[in-house]
């Protein structure tokens, strides 16, 4: 497993580039999830093994966003319609999967997640509504890359059946937490004020899974759709 027999790693991420933090200012908020509290944009690739351990990444035909209900009880199951992300996040990508040791022998497709959530003294912002899950992936990757005036946000990782988390920590930005989604399950704590005031937090989230296992296109979607 490449992820050793803990099945997560905690990596230091270089800079990004300088319009990516910008651009987290005029994402579109969230109309399924968090209350008002999150701002998404949403894209997919199709990435395929090149020499020198390079991969490729092909941007695919923008989609609404479907997922399990049996993943995400509170999003799950309908199609929630998102605006394409503007940004390139594939240089902070390349970086989680060189720590990963993708299997080359197949092309994989990943779900890229950018989101920024708000919280202020009298409304915090939730991070996992749906409580504590997996996204359904071979593997996830959580990114932070910028937080302001913002507390809270502790990642806490489950084993199967556990009663509390065996390993919980609030990540910086620059930070970003490499897990094996079959043999873990996650959830975030709500991210608060720091000081009572206007705070946000700004990640980038990456589903990895295999090509072959089709988590892109009218069939995925259909199914995810017609799940009881």
């Amino acid at each position: 497993m490449p992820l050793g027999s803990e099945g997560f790693t905690v990596i230091e991420l270089s800079d990004v580039s300088p319009d990516i933090l910008p651009s987290y200012d005029d994402c579109p908020v969230d109309e399924y999830m968090g209350n008002g509290t999150r701002f998404k944009r949403f894209s997919q690739y199709r990435i395929t093994p090149q020499g020198n351990d390079e991969w490729s990444f092909d941007r695919l035909p923008h989609r609404n966003y479907t997922t399990y209900k049996k993943f995400n009880s509170v999003g799950g199951g309908i199609r929630r319609v998102y605006e394409p992300i503007k940004v390139d996040f594939t240089p902070l990508i390349a970086a989680g999967i060189r720590e990963l040791g993708l299997d080359r022998s197949e092309e994989w497709q990943i779900n890229v997640h950018q989101n920024r959530t708000r919280a202020d003294g009298g409304k915090p912002g939730p991070l996992t509504p749906e409580g504590v899950h997996h996204d359904g992936h071979e593997f996830v990757m959580i990114a932070i890359l910028n937080k302001v005036n913002a507390a809270g946000g502790t990642t806490r990782l489950w084993k199967p059946g556990a009663d509390a988390p065996f390993w919980s920590g609030t990540l910086e930005p620059g930070q970003a937490v490499l897990l094996d989604d079959q043999a873990l399950a996650h959830d975030v704590t709500d991210v608060l004020s720091a000081d009572g005031g206007p705070g946000h937090r700004d990640i980038v989230i990456v589903a990895f899974s295999r090509w072959a296992e089709k988590w892109y296109g009218e069939e995925h979607d259909s199914a995810a759709l017609a799940e009881q």
